[in-house]
C-alpha cells in the first residue's frame, strides 16, 4: 500500500495500491498550502 501526502503540510491526500509501502508526495487541493508558501 502506498501513500501520497502533501508535501507542504503533510496531510495524507491518498491511498493507492502497491507491492511495497512507499510515500509519493504532492500537493493537496483543500488546504492553505499557497498561503503558507508566500509567507516562506
Amino acid at each position: 500500500m502506498g501513500t501520497i501526502v502533501c508535501q507542504d503540510c503533510n496531510s495524507t491526500i491518498s491511498h493507492f495500491e502497491d507491492e511495497k509501502v512507499s510515500t509519493l508526495y504532492g500537493r493537496c487541493l483543500n488546504c492553505e498550502c499557497e498561503k503558507t508558501e508566500i509567507k516562506r
